[in-house]
């Protein structure tokens, strides 16, 4: 364990997350106090005990870290670069927490790279799609690591239009950060996550606020995530969509890239997941939710933090 002035020194350093590491000593991460961490927020409503977890794109580990806390069985944590490895060494130090970490390289053809880790409960993809120039690509890849009936959960920056679009970040106009390629719309996401048999039933949005450095005038533009269940080939489309069902079953890039192809002995994971009681019935009703509509019409929109619990700083005693 490191003593007082190493903690200092830790501090000190560049740190995504803002982490507590000792008390009253507080390492400082890149977003506000106020901003609301809703992937953190939305897996309280997971039920994690005793699930296998997965996180792609964990940085320093504080989303494997709760999984930990809420009594997940088996986690593991992957990144691209292990930039942040020895931070996250450090915080399973100090808050007495245990996970395996991987690097992957770039975030693609996750499953082929992670075939020996099986499949989980309960998969994480948050902060990465926009990183990543092929964003079905990587949810190709993703997906078969999910248990049938399993949860998934994606945030991704995303534009709140209605429309079919992707947009690409031409001249850095939509953020300055060089490694942030596509926001695409959100009737457009939804539809990603259906073709691959994902069906969404719940989500927060935040708008960037004026303030923001990543604001654009006149688009909006936001942040959102998404809690979907895996379901059987097909299940989540329209029942009127034949295009999207025969190109699962015939597109050569579907086929290669995301092969959902299970062990019938394997069972269907049993996780559960507490729906916000403004969707429960139109989940109940039909399965899945209407992203567009849930954050215009249904309220499902993250206002700016009340608690530090809700936010991207971990305090020691916190357990979700």
């Amino acid at each position: 364990m490191l003593n007082r002035e190493q903690l200092e020194q830790a501090a000190k350093a560049w740190w995504y997350y803002t982490v507590e590491l000792a008390p009253g000593l507080v390492a400082q991460g890149t977003y506000p106090a106020d901003f609301p961490y809703m992937p953190r927020m939305l897996m309280r409503q997971v039920q994690l005990q005793d699930a296998e977890c997965l996180d792609l794109g964990c940085m320093e580990g504080v989303i494997p870290l709760l999984m930990h806390r809420r009594g997940a069985r088996r986690i593991l944590a992957v990144d691209a670069v292990p930039h942040c490895a020895e931070k996250m060494a450090l915080l399973q130090n100090i808050y007495q927490a245990r996970w395996d970490f991987r690097e992957v390289g770039l975030m693609y053809d996750l499953s082929a790279k992670l075939k020996d880790a099986g499949t989980f409960d309960f998969v994480n993809l948050s902060g990465v799609l926009y990183h990543v120039f092929s964003p079905l690509h990587t949810l190709a890849s993703a997906r078969p690591l999910v248990k049938r009936n399993g949860l998934f959960m994606l945030s991704t920056n995303v534009v709140n239009e209605q429309s079919d679009f992707m947009h690409f970040n031409t001249g850095g106009k939509l953020q300055s950060e060089v490694n942030t390629f596509w926001y695409p719309s959100i009737p457009l996401l939804e539809y990603f996550l259906r073709y691959f048999n994902l069906a969404p039933i719940d989500c927060m949005y935040r708008r960037h606020p004026s303030s923001s450095p990543i604001y654009v005038p006149g688009k909006e533009c936001g942040f959102i995530s998404i809690v979907c269940r895996a379901v059987d080939a097909g299940a989540a489309l329209p029942a009127t969509d034949d295009w999207g069902k025969r190109s699962m079953a015939n597109s050569w890039e579907y086929l290669d890239l995301s092969k959902q192809n299970y062990d019938p002995r394997e069972p269907a994971s049993k996780i559960g997941y507490e729906v916000p009681m403004e969707l429960r019935e139109t989940v109940a009703r039909k399965g899945s939710i209407d992203l567009y509509l849930a954050v215009n019409e249904m309220g499902r929109r993250a206002q700016p933090a009340q608690r530090p619990q809700d936010t991207y700083l971990l305090q020691l005693g916190d357990q979700s």
